[in-house]
């Protein structure tokens, strides 16, 4: 995917701004699938018997399968120009998620940087993954480098992206 003129550039968001994504139904396909990909196979997420006999009593979603899905959501809340992940920190698993429990997440501009003469910046976001009943799930820090308008702009004499070392 090619960003669109509606994915926004690091320039056009501001410090405590703040989306809500869409939500997000976790299956028992997702657990089990994610189980295969990632190799936790751990009996908490897949053997109903065994998660009957935790604090639980039924299966949970992996934490990294929510936090997985939740990148997805955030992606278009808002829809930035989101160049890497530069760094997850103070990141806390708050609360389980069930089969059939329904995900959403907020996003908030804490800070941001300017890198590379504005071609590019750091945004450092608070993410929030909350459920159905916005009881917060988990949270913590991100910072992504996102593109600056002055990547996008043209040489007025060749019609080229503009490029500076």
């Amino acid at each position: 995917m090619s960003f669109t003129a509606q994915h926004l550039y690091f320039d056009d968001v501001e410090v405590g701004q703040q989306w809500e994504s869409l939500g997000r139904t976790i299956t028992e396909s997702d657990i089990v699938n994610f189980a295969g990909l990632s190799g936790d196979f751990n009996p908490i997420h897949i053997d109903h018997e065994f998660a009957r006999t935790t604090p639980f009593r039924r299966p949970i979603a992996q934490g990294l399968l929510v936090f997985s899905v939740a990148s997805g959501l955030g992606l278009f809340s808002p829809p930035m120009r989101t160049m890497a992940i530069l760094n997850i920190k103070e990141w806390q698993f708050t609360g389980p998620i069930f089969i059939g429990d329904t995900i959403h997440v907020r996003s908030v501009v804490l800070s941001k940087e300017v890198r590379a003469r504005g071609r590019r910046g750091e945004i450092t976001w608070r993410r929030l993954i909350l459920n159905q009943e916005d009881k917060v799930v988990q949270e913590g820090v991100t910072v992504t480098l996102v593109q600056g308008r002055a990547a996008a702009e043209k040489d007025e004499a060749t019609g080229e992206a503009r490029v500076e070392n």
